[in-house]
Parts: structure tokens; C-alpha cells; sequence
């Protein structure tokens, strides 16, 4: 596998932040027609499909070592298990633009597992000063002097539990799979696979609503899977053995920008002043803590 240059990670960089901008837009559709439960296994069963057969086409093999394939288990449920559940089921009762903001909070919690539990990094001042101005933002996302607004106390638990999860995805995936020598449509394939198959019980206990699927929610669900888990995880990967799992996260700066559009203009919910003002919050915080207003000065 030749070494990933800037040149190669921009590209998938920018779609993932489409994709995972636009999979607000396609949980809450899906939700005509499935559960929660039944929102995650599909988007990660579509997701596998579709990586599994870019590997075949490719001609990539998938890795064959244990150790390997415990470690993107563990990746599958903190990036797509327990976060998959947790988004639809928030979005049953928010907006999915409140759930695309708070997503933007992804490298802040990286950070925090990077600094405080892999300690992989030392917490220094900035790094405080971001994680404070990230509170800050979300508190000011929910209108937490309005009682959360619209938004019931554990809607908002579920997404911040998320999120949580995904700061400990970055930090994980790149100490235990980044360095091996091994293709990330591979790497992809196998979390999903392995998601998948850890979703399917859930799913055939409770994975369908008393509601029947139209052509637009299949259509959601196909292309979250398709993209948002599949392809987006690929690139994912792509973008971690290029730069980091630093810089990967902060894709989410995009995610919020994109979600916000997507769910004014096609799901037609309303947006209030503190919502964006406080997602700008979350973004300068993330930015701060990595330090990166800092080198530009």
C-alpha cells in the first residue's frame, strides 16, 4: 500500500463531510419505516455490501488476522453500534439539526481521549480552553436557559453519549490499526461486516415500525448506508492513515454546516438564532483545542 499524500486524503475529506452531513437528513427519514435498532443495521448491512464488493471488483483481500479484526469490532461498536442506535433514536424527539451540531462537539471528545484516557497527547492550556468553549457551544445549541426548548433531557444524553463514542473510535483506530500495512477498504469492510452482525439480533427483534416504507425513506436508508457508513468509512480510514485521527475528526466541522442546510430545505425545520451561534461555539472550541489557531498565529 503506497504512503497517503495530501493529495489523496482532501478528496474523501470533503465527502466525508457531505455523507455525514447529509445522514441527519437520512436517519430521520428512515425513521418513516424502521426503528431505531432497524436504522443501524441497515446502514451498516448496506455499508458492508457495498465496501465488500468495491474489495472484490478491487481484488483487495480482507485481513485475515485475529487480533485485527478485534480491534475494528471494538472500532465497529463505538463508531457504528452504539452511535447508530443512539442518533435515530435522539432523532425520534430532536431535530436533525440539533443532532448535526452536537456532532460537531466529535473532536472535542477525540481530544479528550486522546489527552485524559490514551494519553497519547498532554492537556495543556488551549486544549481546556477549547473543551470549555465546546460546552459552552452545546449548552448554547439546546437553549439551556429555555430548559433544553423542545429537546427532552435524554434525547440530548443519547446524542452527547454518541459523540462520546466517536472520540473514542479516533484516538482507538489510530493507535491500534493506522500503522498496518493493510488497505482501508478492507479495514472498512470487516467494521461494517462486523457491525452488522452484531446489530441483527436487535434488528429481528425490533427493527420495523407499524408505519410501510415509501420510495423516499428507502431511499434514505440506502443512501446512509451507502454512503454515510460505507463509502464515508472508507474514506475514513484513508484520511486517518493520512494525517491522524486529530485532524480526521475534524471533518465534523463540515457535518453541522451541511446538516443545517439539508434539514431547512428539505425536512423544512426550523432553525433559531442560538443553534448556529452556539454550533460556531462548538467549531472555534474544536479548533482552539487542537492548538490550531495557535500555530496559525
Amino acid at each position: 500500500m503506497s504512503p497517503p499524500t495530501t493529495k489523496t486524503w482532501i478528496a474523501p475529506y470533503l465527502g466525508i463531510g457531505l455523507a455525514w452531513g447529509c445522514s441527519f437528513l437520512f436517519i430521520k427519514l428512515s425513521l418513516d419505516f424502521l426503528t431505531p435498532f432497524g436504522v443501524a443495521f441497515l446502514r451498516s448491512l448496506f455499508g458492508a455490501i457495498t465496501l465488500v464488493t468495491i474489495s472484490r471488483v478491487r481484488r483487495v483481500p480482507l485481513p485475515r488476522d485475529r487480533t485485527v479484526w478485534w480491534h475494528l469490532w471494538v472500532v465497529a461498536l463505538f463508531i457504528n453500534v452504539v452511535p447508530g442506535v443512539l442518533f435515530a433514536l435522539a432523532e425520534t424527539r430532536t431535530s436533525s439539526i440539533v443532532a448535526g451540531i452536537i456532532n460537531a462537539m466529535t473532536p472535542l471528545t477525540t481530544l479528550f481521549f486522546l489527552t485524559v484516557v490514551f494519553r497519547d497527547e498532554r492537556i495543556n492550556r488551549h486544549q481546556v480552553i477549547g473543551l470549555a468553549f465546546g460546552l459552552t457551544g452545546v449548552l448554547t445549541v439546546l437553549g439551556v436557559w429555555r430548559g433544553l426548548g423542545a429537546n427532552p433531557w435524554w434525547a440530548v444524553a443519547a446524542l452527547l453519549a454518541a459523540v462520546t463514542c466517536y472520540g473514542v473510535s479516533f484516538p482507538y483506530a489510530r493507535r491500534h490499526l493506522s500503522s498496518r500495512e493493510i488497505e482501508p477498504v478492507a479495514l472498512a469492510s470487516v467494521q461494517l461486516i462486523l457491525a452488522s452482525l452484531t446489530l441483527a439480533p436487535t434488528f429481528l427483534f425490533d427493527g420495523l415500525n407499524t408505519h410501510a416504507p415509501t420510495v423516499r425513506s428507502v431511499a434514505a436508508i440506502l443512501a446512509l448506508g451507502v454512503f454515510g457508513s460505507g463509502l464515508a468509512f472508507m474514506w475514513n480510514f484513508q484520511v486517518i492513515a493520512a494525517v491522524g485521527s486529530s485532524v480526521a475528526s475534524t471533518v465534523t466541522y463540515l457535518t453541522p454546516v451541511v446538516a443545517v442546510m439539508v434539514g431547512v430545505v428539505f425536512l423544512h425545520e426550523s432553525l433559531v438564532w442560538y443553534e448556529p451561534v452556539g454550533g460556531l461555539l462548538v467549531v472555534i472550541g474544536a479548533a482552539i483545542g487542537q492548538g490550531r489557531l495557535q500555530r496559525r498565529r
